[in-house]
């Protein structure tokens, strides 16, 4: 049987573009707390299906589990894209590392627990400065050199 060409399997040079590693770090940082908030949403909606969770006022559970899949699917498809070298993805995660600064804020002041909102905080500012640094800039005005990939 003749092998057509156009059927190659997607090559990695295609898959992955050119980006600083300012920006996969930062598709890292960015994927892995989606991936928490995933995980969150599924224990949630194990614990409302199995009837452990008890719902105060009224509360849906599983508003709340729909709530938080859909932005962790957000943020994990952010990170990939950040991963993937997709100028796109730059945007979206910096307004998610926003969120996440706000919610560090909130844990670490008002809920009076530091121990979780410190390194919050610290992973919102890390993702901030990784996404603002002069590669990370340039990537993203398409001045980064085509065939250059700092990893």
């Amino acid at each position: 049987m003749d092998r057509d060409d156009s059927e190659d399997p997607v090559r990695r040079d295609d898959l992955f573009l050119p980006a600083p590693r300012e920006i996969r770090v930062a598709g890292v940082l960015t994927t892995l707390p989606g991936l928490a908030a995933v995980v969150f949403a599924v224990v949630l909606l194990v614990d409302a299906l199995l009837g452990t969770t008890e719902t105060a006022g009224g509360n849906s559970v599983y508003g709340q589990a729909f709530y938080y899949a859909l932005l962790g699917a957000g943020m994990v498809t952010c990170g990939v894209g950040l991963l993937l070298g997709h100028t796109w993805a730059r945007t979206p995660a910096f307004v998610l590392a926003l969120i996440i600064g706000g919610v560090g804020w909130y844990t670490t002041g008002p809920s009076g627990q530091p121990l979780w909102g410190v390194p919050i905080l610290a992973v919102a500012v890390v993702l901030v400065v990784l996404l603002f640094r002069t590669p990370s800039r340039a990537w993203a005005l398409g001045e980064y050199p085509e065939g250059v990939d700092s990893e």
